[in-house]
């Protein structure tokens, strides 16, 4: 049904998705798909990386570490570099599901304070014609 699942991770708060990265894993084990990592870094330093290139190595470790984790055979990152991360999240990983012809998207959610804040996931359900999966908690 699916054969290739992207999964936007916040490396900065792994710590909260356990659940969506669980789910993203029995996905990928049941209908044999591909999975990557997605994550948005700006080009200056962070709290997770110096560089660009520094945060997509860790984004690669955190894939690997993903892979054995959960017996996945097929994991990629990808690292997408943003001019402001806060403001281009939304639109950097729209772009990254059809830059990697993903056909599932798998993120983490959490419940919105306030409903007239749209939340990253609803939007990327919104503005991309794959399915959106949100995982609470």
């Amino acid at each position: 049904m699916f054969t290739h699942i992207m999964v936007p991770v916040d490396l900065a708060h792994v710590d909260k998705l356990k659940r969506a990265l669980g789910a993203a894993a029995g996905l990928a084990t049941q209908f044999g798909a591909r999975v990557t990592f997605v994550s948005v870094t700006g080009s200056q330093p962070g709290g997770i990386a110096r560089s660009p290139e520094e945060f997509a190595q860790k984004l690669e470790a955190f894939a690997a570490e993903q892979a054995e984790l959960h017996n996945m055979p097929d994991v990629a990152s990808h690292a997408v570099t943003a001019h402001d991360p806060a403001v281009d999240l939304d639109g950097a990983l729209e772009q990254a599901v059809h830059d990697l012809g993903a056909d599932l998207v798998v993120m983490g959610s959490h419940i919105p304070r306030r409903f007239e804040f749209t939340n990253h996931g609803g939007r990327v359900a919104s503005h991309t014609d794959v399915s959106v999966m949100l995982v609470r908690g």
